[in-house]
């Protein structure tokens, strides 16, 4: 039964005075955090990252995670905490985060810079990556001196609890405010809760669905929240086929597809077409015909063509299940299902954001007739998030990196282990990936602990640099050109 406007008049109520009091508790927890030293944070940060991570405590997150969602693979998730979690705190490990720094934006001659932290932080979380997220975020919040208030999914509400009060167990150990990271309590994860913090933190860092992110930029406090992920990948055929397979195979199957990297479109020149489905199959996919196709996009899309809700039931599910539910019959241990689309829009579902182990395969001519379907799908689904290609011709690379509106682009990798960073890759490794204004966010990298830092800039005089006339810096050409 849906509610009245006195009864949600009612919960906005309640949700602004509970997080009112999360709020006081951080701002007196952070005021001690102003104070830290770099050995400080460095200690905290180790030791969260060490904690969180022992072998028990992974494999314990991982399985309540995929109890509690009903979603993923609990050994890929442990692999998650690792990668994530690991390789965040490594690449800011022995990095200045207070006071004085040397790689602040912005700088230049005469210029130095103080790194400062910006409050408290309101982490908005999902359920797809419910086990890695809530940790590295933290690390994030305490390599830069500021509180964080997490704030769940319902659907990964108890495992985050479990999460934050190791972590404040941790503070609590080394003589630190345990308030420094603090979540909603299971009866408060709701909608009012996470508006509530997007408006009386001091900053937002947001990771979910279109909508939230949305909620977030729009709520008047400075934030950084992703786009949607819809990836495409392009197979030349200029490279190994198996290799090509397997990447993708790996990549697609990944925790049943929960991460917003998954090729979600495999988009192939029509001269290594059949090499490829043949590889593809021989790797653990299953090439849907037509009369499967339609089945399994019914199954996916109940309301297709009307829209592209995706069916709950179908979200982060293994392959087989998939295929049971839409009355397929696929050979045992069957990891990725594939279907052939013809175009983007809501008459071509499979070039749509599919959240599980199916890709939509489309075949072209060549590289241009690729980068043009590319731009169709992304206008639909995923503008701003990445893309992949599988080529040896650098060329290629560079034809689709000028044109292109993603923010990623992944060579001759996985695209699910490469885009949030990884142990393969030069990406920063991040729970949160702007996608830059294509996907109306506000940054294109992917957001790392310098995110939620503020920066005092000092000047100091240098040797005058104003010249004495126009002429000498521009150029005789241009003014030719201006006074002809």
């Amino acid at each position: 039964m849906a509610s009245t406007p006195e009864e949600r008049a009612a919960r906005r109520v309640e949700a602004e005075k509970y997080v009112a009091g999360l709020v006081e508790k951080a701002k007196v927890a952070q005021a001690v955090a102003e104070k830290f030293t770099q050995e400080d944070v460095d200690l905290i940060t180790a030791a969260v990252t060490y904690n969180l991570t022992k072998p028990e405590k992974a494999k314990k997150y991982a399985e309540m995670l995929v109890e509690e969602s009903g979603m993923g693979i609990a050994e890929d998730k442990v692999g998650k905490i690792y990668g994530k979690v690991w390789g965040s705190y490594i690449k800011m490990k022995d990095k200045k985060s207070v006071g004085l720094v040397d790689d602040a934006p912005s700088g230049g001659p005469g210029i130095t810079a103080y790194a400062k932290p910006m409050g408290v932080i309101a982490g908005i979380m999902p359920v797809t990556n419910g086990e890695a997220t809530p940790i590295v975020k933290s690390n994030m919040a305490l390599k830069t001196r500021n509180a964080i208030i997490l704030a769940p999914h319902p659907k990964c509400k108890k495992l985050n609890v479990e999460i934050v009060n190791e972590i404040r167990a941790t503070l609590k150990k080394l003589g630190y405010p345990e308030d420094l990271v603090q979540t909603c309590d299971p009866e408060h994860v709701n909608l009012e809760t996470s508006q509530e913090l997007m408006k009386q933190c001091d900053f937002i860092l947001a990771t979910g669905g279109e909508a939230l992110v949305e909620t977030a930029y729009s709520s008047g406090t400075p934030a950084i929240g992703v786009g949607v992920g819809n990836c495409c990948s392009i197979v030349t055929g200029k490279t190994p086929m198996a290799e090509v397979a397997d990447m993708i195979v790996t990549s697609k199957k990944y925790d049943n597809a929960t991460s917003c990297s998954t090729e979600n479109n495999i988009i192939v020149f029509e001269d290594c077409f059949d090499e490829f489905v043949k590889e593809m199959e021989a790797h653990g996919a299953y090439m849907c015909n037509a009369e499967e196709a339609e089945k399994l996009k019914v199954t996916m899309w109940p309301n297709t063509p009307n829209d592209h809700v995706l069916n709950r039931a179908i979200v982060a599910q293994n392959a087989e299940k998939i295929a049971k539910l839409a009355d397929i019959k696929v050979p045992a241990g069957t990891t990725v299902l594939m279907a052939m689309e013809e175009g983007a829009g809501l008459d071509h579902p499979f070039a749509g954001e599919k959240l599980s182990p199916v890709s939509g395969v489309q075949k072209v001519k060549d590289l241009d007739e690729a980068i043009a379907l590319i731009q169709d799908i992304l206008n639909y689904q995923g503008k701003g998030h990445s893309a992949g290609i599988h080529t040896n011709d650098p060329e290629d690379v560079k034809k689709i990196a000028e044109v292109l509106p993603v923010t990623k682009i992944a060579v001759n990798q996985p695209q699910c282990l490469t885009n949030s960073g990884g142990w393969n890759t030069g990406f920063p490794v991040s729970m949160t990936l702007g996608c830059a204004t294509w996907g109306g966010n506000s940054v294109s990298h992917n957001a790392t602990y310098k995110d939620l830092l503020n920066y005092t800039y000092v000047s100091e005089a240098i040797p005058n640099w104003k010249p004495e006339k126009v002429e000498d810096f521009i150029d005789a050409d241009v003014i030719a050109k201006v006074d002809a």
